[in-house]
């Protein structure tokens, strides 16, 4: 059987213990999922690392929505959350800078990698809004980081198949490729035939309605992004397992 690994992107504790029950390899802890994910709390990760024990944790950080330049204060917020990533025991943590003009930031990644040593790094998604994925590639490979979340700069790793099947053959064994967004029961068996990657990032979430009785709808808690907040998505072990399935049964 070939070597997959299964990466849940879990929007709580409550998503990470379902990614946990329907087999996942490990977790990406995230909130503010709306925005493409941010730097989950200290009580998240704390009740996460309790919780999971035969599936890894890692936590994005990423202090706020938007794209990937970062100011120096920024910066400061970064390094002092992958040191609350390590103390807090996480296996992993997951990041990505860019510079105005599209390319890796190399210094900022250099001292984020140095703070991150001894965990495993993944650069995210900032790399599928780089200027050149193949240049960059490279000097995410220079880095030292263990794997690239990518959609193969494509709305969806479905639709990003090209690039990812070139990117995974120019990578060589030298850097892992986690294929992610969009990617679900339904699609996952193709991405992995026609790309050859092995390792696979997804949120199996399903809609859950709230059990509030008493319902005030007109008086929205966001001011820029509108949600129905009588609602919630949440990663459900029936959807991984199933996900799962559909890739090692191809």
């Amino acid at each position: 059987m070939e070597n997959y690994q299964f990466e849940v992107c879990a929007n709580s504790v409550e998503s990470c213990i379902a990614a946990q029950a329907g087999g996942a390899d490990r977790v990406e802890l995230c909130a503010g999922i709306p925005e493409g994910g941010t730097t989950p709390s200290f009580g998240s990760i704390v009740i996460a690392r309790e919780v999971l024990k035969a599936t890894k944790l890692h936590v994005i950080i990423r202090p706020r929505g938007g794209d990937f330049l970062y100011s120096p204060v920024e910066q400061r917020i970064m390094l002092k959350d992958i040191d609350n990533a390590r103390r807090l025991g996480a296996d992993g943590v997951v990041f990505g800078c860019l510079t105005a003009e599209g390319e890796i930031d190399m210094p900022l990644m250099e001292q984020l990698m140095e703070a991150a040593q001894g965990m495993s790094v993944t650069f995210h998604r900032a790399f599928d809004v780089c200027r050149d994925p193949q240049k960059a590639l490279e000097d995410i490979i220079r880095l030292g980081c263990n794997r690239i979340l990518t959609s193969g700069q494509q709305p969806t790793a479905e639709q990003g198949i090209p690039l990812l099947k070139e990117l995974q053959q120019q990578a060589a064994g030298r850097i892992i490729l986690l294929a992610g967004c969009g990617i679900n029961e339904n699609n996952i068996a193709h991405i992995a035939h026609e790309t050859g990657i092995h390792e696979f990032h997804f949120s199996a979430r399903e809609t859950v309605t709230s059990s509030m009785q008493y319902r005030k709808s007109r008086i929205p808690m966001g001011a820029t992004i509108q949600v129905n907040e009588f609602e919630r998505s949440v990663t459900t072990k029936e959807r991984v397992k199933a996900t799962i399935g559909k890739c090692l049964d191809r």
